[in-house]
């Protein structure tokens, strides 16, 4: 029996997880989005909270990454409205994004219904992990690769 598409357990049999990245920043968003590709992952960019409620609304995410603070609509209050508006059933991991590395800003977080949190500079190493550790409280092996140096930053050519 083959998994709903779009489902971690999707991921597990070979299929891409869908992502939404959430962010404001450009340079952010490049170097998010190329790191999630390196782990297989296919990407949307929404570029504020309003944004991020729309593509929610209409597509289906396996994560979603989410900025903390953004122009139009924080991450707080999408986070509110997508969890407000989600369907009844399995809950879509959000994940907050934030150069906040302060006491208490992933208690604010976690208390405003995201599901965990990673520090900007984001390391392909934080993201896999944070996949991979999705997947395991869902009861499935990692589908996202372990990088193959964890310790070595992730560099994005200038070219790009």
């Amino acid at each position: 029996m083959q998994p709903p598409p779009g489902s971690v357990a999707a991921a597990q049999h070979g299929a891409a997880l869908r992502v939404l990245l959430v962010e404001d920043n450009r340079v952010n968003q490049l170097v998010a989005r190329r790191l999630l590709e390196k782990l297989g992952c296919r990407i949307d960019v929404a570029d504020n909270g309003r944004e991020a409620v729309d593509a929610f609304s209409r597509n289906r995410y396996d994560v979603v990454f989410m900025d903390v603070q953004m122009p139009i609509m924080d991450g707080f209050e999408a986070t509110a409205l997508i969890r407000r508006d989600e369907a009844t059933g399995q809950r879509v991991p959000i994940i907050a994004m934030t150069a906040h590395a302060m006491k208490g800003d992933r208690e604010r977080c976690l208390d405003a219904g995201m599901d965990d949190y990673i520090a900007k500079p984001v390391s392909l190493a934080a993201l896999g992990k944070t996949l991979a550790g999705l997947q395991n409280r869902r009861g499935t092996e990692p589908a996202v690769p372990a990088p193959t140096n964890p310790e070595r930053p992730a560099v994005v050519p200038r070219s790009a």
